[in-house]
């Protein structure tokens, strides 16, 4: 018998805060047993379930691990342009002229994260 990957679980300084916003990015909600403050916020979605944990530190260097987004229903232009506009940031644009390649953002904490081109757009 195997392990099973509950959550994906990160360090942050506002919990609550970044839960949110990738309850967003993922289409996904935050436990209602969670509130602003706490120092754990858990978010449910159909992607992954990720819980955030605050920690007195603050973020210093690459992500060692990052999550890697494939939209569902939209391009991933699309999709890089509705997460920077709810407070994604420009890490490393690596699209082409072709269509391929992806882009890198980072949350509102600096955690990175890459978004890929859709199924539709790969041609799955």
């Amino acid at each position: 018998m195997a392990s099973l990957v509950r959550h994906v679980t990160f360090d942050c300084s506002d919990a609550y805060g970044l839960a949110t916003f990738w309850a967003e990015v993922l289409g996904g909600k935050v436990s209602g047993e969670d509130a602003p403050g706490d120092p754990e916020a858990l978010v449910h979605s159909a992607a992954a379930d990720l819980l955030f944990v605050q920690v007195p530190e603050g973020k210093t260097v690459k992500n060692r691990v990052h999550l890697d987004l494939r939209p569902e229903d939209r391009s991933r232009d699309a999709e890089v342009e509705r997460l920077l506009a709810v407070g994604a940031t420009m890490v490393g644009d690596h699209r082409n002229a072709d269509g391929t390649g992806w882009a890198t953002l980072a949350d509102p904490e600096g955690n990175e994260f890459c978004v890929e081109r859709s199924a539709a757009e790969r041609g799955e």
